[in-house]
């Protein structure tokens, strides 16, 4: 009886032993719950964070290059033509002699008018 619960120890501990050098079944479950947090943010990183973070710079170039003259829409929906730029706003004319100052992180280009354009 007691060479039995030798060997029952002795496998055990071969068991637990093994790649990981003792670390036992807590140990490895630890590890395997940081490996998926580690990929978990990885894939967050690669398919939400960095694309969102590109659209952000490509959009903050449209703005800057945005001139005199450029047709453009307002996050209100409001079409004009920019008249005036200024440091953080422009002036935009949406119809005769009515204009209007509104926050450059609030204006897009007006992309029908620019596909138009395009085809021209």
């Amino acid at each position: 009886m007691f060479n039995l619960v030798l060997l029952q120890e002795a496998a055990n501990t071969a068991a637990n032993s093994g790649l990981f050098g003792g670390m036992g079944e807590n140990g490895m479950e630890q590890l395997k719950f940081w490996g998926m947090m580690i990929l978990i943010f990885v894939v967050f990183y690669f398919f939400m964070i960095r694309p969102q973070t590109k659209k952000q710079k490509e959009l903050q170039k449209q703005r800057e290059s945005m001139k005199k003259g450029d047709k453009v829409v307002t996050a209100g929906g409001i079409y004009g033509e920019i008249k005036e730029v200024q440091d953080t706003t422009f002036i935009i004319t949406i119809a005769k002699d009515v204009t209007i100052k509104v926050s450059k992180d609030s204006v897009y280009a007006d992309v029908a008018e620019a596909q138009a354009a395009e085809k021209k």
